[in-house]
């Protein structure tokens, strides 16, 4: 029964490829496509951010804050 929830191989490359699940060219967006953390368009260069997902929102607003208080705070031990 979970096996019929989660798409195929086929269908996330699909997806993946399909120029309209992409905003401006570098924004993906698909609401159909639950994962967190997709393949960008060229699989090799890393993963983006699925912005039609809460989730994967919440996880890019997470990181960058958690880089900025972590660069904050290297600047105030070096003064």
């Amino acid at each position: 029964m979970e096996n019929q929830d989660k798409p195929s191989q086929e269908t996330l490359e699909k997806w993946s490829k399909d120029p309209n699940n992409w905003k401006w060219g570098i924004f993906y967006y698909n609401k159909e496509d639950k994962r967190l953390m997709p393949p960008k368009r060229i699989p090799w260069t890393g993963w983006t951010v699925n912005f039609a997902n809460g989730n994967s929102v919440f996880l890019f607003v997470f990181i960058m804050l958690f880089v900025i208080l972590f660069i904050v705070f290297m600047i105030e031990i070096k003064r």
